[in-house]
């Protein structure tokens, strides 16, 4: 949970004991010099209303270094809650000091607005001699409550990973990338994950297509703009319209430092003698693609980039085959762009568990 939660609640405690608690954004990593594991924060860019050592959490730490921080993942299913309670000696790390640059770079490698922020200059807190206590839900035999009122069990079971909540829920679907490279094995990380997908009898009807080409980029993407055009212009959208928008989904793929294609390979299902069961074949592969792409994604996640999920090439399978030169019987589905996120996305709501449940038996 320490390694994938996005913001953890600091304890402080001045000279007199007094608390204060504030969120913070955190990354954790072994410290310089043998000091062992570690967990820093860094005071940033966001709005202060004094400096970063009049800040209260600075100068309770300077007042008294025992601190606390606690992570928690709360759910509306109680019995997925969880927290991680760690404990530690607080140190402030200025600029030029052992361990400061290291900090900055494990921060900005978690959390993409630190990229753009001059933070050369800016404090670091850094707690050291940890402990950790926990709490989950999962694996009790006490009842608890649901949403709706009704009582739910949790059950003895030990979840075999407590944290794939967190990282199914962290990725993200981002449109815009910054321009650092995206080393060749992550992407085979990823496409090893994808392969673990399930799908129709174990064929693994799909390949996959990796673009890291500029050229190769811009005429993917000039020429499925002239298929979207027309597509656009016979829905009767403005010209002005087209425009902006064929220019944006050039700007994400021409932008990303690795395009990946997926693509059917429908040469390795089942023949059947009829068409009813030739379909079903069919649609059974389009859904395993499915699968291998948000397990791409979600390693791709967990390895600490970022991806987004286009569908242009579904409407232009033959001109994207074209353009990548792939082998006849290839058919391209979905671009997925992968990078580093140039800016946080804008997140959708999600609905809720209950409402997502048709039926219960």
């Amino acid at each position: 949970m320490l390694g994938t939660a996005r913001v953890g609640h600091l304890a402080t405690a001045d000279g007199r004991g007094t608390p204060s608690v504030v969120p913070v954004c955190f990354a954790s990593l072994d410290g310089p010099g043998g000091m062992g594991p570690t967990i820093v924060s860094v005071m940033d860019e966001k709005p202060k209303s004094v400096g970063d050592r009049e800040t209260r959490r600075v100068r309770n730490i300077v007042a008294r270094p025992e601190v606390a921080l606690v992570v928690d993942d709360y759910d509306e299913v109680w019995y997925r809650l969880a927290w991680v309670l760690v404990r530690g000696s607080a140190a402030i790390v200025g600029p030029g000091d052992a361990g400061h640059g290291e900090a900055l770079a494990a921060l900005r490698a978690k959390y993409a607005q630190y990229r753009d922020m001059e933070l050369g200059t800016r404090l670091v807190i850094r707690l050291t001699g940890l402990s950790t206590s926990s709490w989950r839900a999962h694996g009790g035999d006490g009842e608890t409550v649901a949403p709706d009122g009704s009582a739910e069990t949790a059950g003895s079971v030990e979840p075999r990973y407590p944290e794939s909540m967190a990282l199914i829920r962290g990725r993200r679907s981002v449109r815009g990338f910054t321009a650092e490279p995206v080393p060749p094995g992550v992407i085979r990380a990823a496409i090893e994950a994808a392969g673990w997908a399930p799908s129709p009898h174990g064929r693994q009807p799909w390949r996959f297509a990796v673009v890291e080409s500029a050229e190769i980029k811009r005429a993917l993407a000039d020429a499925m703009a002239s298929t979207w055009e027309e597509q656009l212009s016979f829905d009767g959208q403005a010209a002005e319209v087209i425009a902006t928008r064929l220019r944006k989904s050039r700007e994400r793929v021409v932008g990303a430092p690795v395009l990946v294609v997926p693509c059917l390979f429908p040469g390795v299902l089942d023949v059947y003698p009829d068409v009813d069961r030739q379909d079903a074949e069919r649609i059974m592969a389009i859904q395993s693609l499915g699968a291998a792409i948000q397990t791409m994604q979600l390693q791709l996640y967990a390895a600490g980039w970022d991806s987004g999920w286009m569908c242009a090439p579904l409407f232009c399978p033959d001109i994207v085959r074209e353009t990548l030169g792939l082998a006849p019987g290839t058919i391209p589905q979905a671009l997925i762009p992968i990078g580093r996120a140039a800016r946080e996305p804008v997140r959708r709501e999600r609905i809720p568990p209950g409402d997502l449940i048709a039926a219960w038996l």
